[in-house]
């Protein structure tokens, strides 16, 4: 048996909400389902009614009250109680779109979707923030459910489909995108031999995740969207709309980061307030000779407003020191210029420097641990020079002290 019990690093700070969602979905068990497993429906509720009704109509062999005599014997008042709370395709509605992301079949359905919540939902969380990760874990929820619904067929559009799994799908999505370098412990456990656990990147987990355990079932076995009780069709919606959300808000945050953190940049400084060597100097090599005259402001006013063909002409070691001497007073300014030098220069000397620069204004500017160990094992793989190893492993020290379990890092 292979079991997820961790991932590493984590992120400063209590995830309020992932715990409020954890603890939802264990109360609702503990209060709703639990009761209702172990007892046995009333004739007289309208759900069982209901049940019998469209049972009828599937069943014309059979009398009302050998149907019933079955449907009593062989359900479970839970049973009854999904008919109306859980998600059915063919009756959709809000309420029990919400309803079903908090309702469980059973404690193994239960543990294993709490488990996956607990490990991957606090580096999320931290990223969005409360009311983001909120907000995406319902949505992702939402879209796992009607896409789940496109793929049933006729005969399970009314068969009530219950679980958090879609919206931890879509969490899940999140992560891969967000916290490609984390590493999950795995546990290994072959009765009784072996017992130890293994650190595997977060990429190959929920690789193996989406493809060997929902994907392949999905699109070889006989249910569509759903097999053996589990709904593949969910567990692929909810991730396919974690990873776009992801990708659609690192790009509108760049953008945002660009235009906010580089306003007090964009515009040049009146000429009357200008050196005057510089007030006639004009493309790239203007940046160059602003930061030669000690006048990095302007270097970077003038560096912003440049075309991207002449943004490609500054020199990858010019952008990054600008970027250095503004990074503790401007990290936002900082991280954005750091980023307009990887879309620039998307390879080449110099990408350790800058992954560098990203990983420390992340760490020391912004207090996001887990986003600076991306950069930072990115900066170790670049080639880096011996400074920029040394700093890298530093801050990479730096962050394992942060842990709870602490980090082995490459040295």
């Amino acid at each position: 048996m292979i079991l997820p019990i961790g991932d590493q690093p984590n992120p400063k700070g209590v995830p309020w909400v992932n715990y409020l969602l954890l603890g939802a979905n264990i109360a609702v068990f503990l209060g709703i389902t639990l009761p209702r497993l172990y007892s046995y429906p009333s004739a007289n509720d309208p759900a069982t009614i209901e049940l019998l009704r469209r049972l009828a109509l599937q069943h014309p062999e059979l009398s009302v009250e050998e149907l019933a005599a079955q449907v009593l014997r062989g359900l479970s008042a839970y049973d009854v109680f999904l008919t109306r709370w859980g998600y059915r395709p063919g009756a959709p509605s809000p309420l029990t779109l919400l309803a079903s992301m908090f309702l469980h079949g059973g404690w193994l359905h239960l543990i294993g979707n709490m488990l996956f919540l607990w490990i991957y939902g606090d580096n999320v969380e931290h990223r969005l923030g409360p009311l983001g990760y909120l907000g995406a874990y319902l949505a992702t929820g939402a879209v796992a459910a009607i896409g789940y619904g496109l793929f049933v067929g006729p005969g399970e559009r009314f068969i009530p489909m219950v679980g958090a799994s879609g919206a931890i799908s879509g969490v899940l999505g999140f992560y891969f995108i967000w916290f490609p370098r984390n590493k999950v412990r795995l546990l290994i456990f072959l009765f009784p031999i072996f017992v130890f656990t293994w650190l595997v990147s977060a990429r190959i987990v929920l690789g193996f995740y989406l493809i060997v355990e929902n994907l392949v079932p999905f699109l070889f076995g006989r249910g569509g969207g759903s097999g053996g009780g589990v709904a593949y069709g969910a567990h692929i919606g909810g991730f396919v709309a974690g990873l776009a959300s992801a990708l659609v808000i690192d790009r509108v945050s760049s953008w945002w980061c660009a235009r906010r953190g580089c306003a007090e940049f964009a515009k040049p400084a009146p000429a009357r307030e200008r050196p005057p060597t510089l007030a006639r100097s004009l493309g790239p090599a203007g940046v160059s000779e602003a930061v030669e005259t000690g006048e990095p402001t302007e270097a970077i006013s003038r560096y912003l407003g440049l075309l991207p063909s002449e943004r490609r002409q500054v020199p990858f070691a010019t952008v990054a020191s600008l970027a250095d001497g503004i990074a503790e007073a401007h990290p936002d300014t900082a991280l954005a210029l750091y980023r307009q030098a990887l879309v620039d220069h998307p390879r080449g000397p110099g990408l350790d420097r800058i992954f560098l620069g990203i990983g420390l204004t992340l760490l020391r500017g912004k207090g996001r641990p887990t986003a600076a160990y991306q950069y930072l094992m990115d900066a170790l793989d670049a080639e880096p020079s011996p400074e920029v190893a040394a700093a890298a492993r530093s801050a990479l020290d730096e962050i394992a002290r942060l842990q709870k379990l602490q980090i082995r890092n490459r040295h």
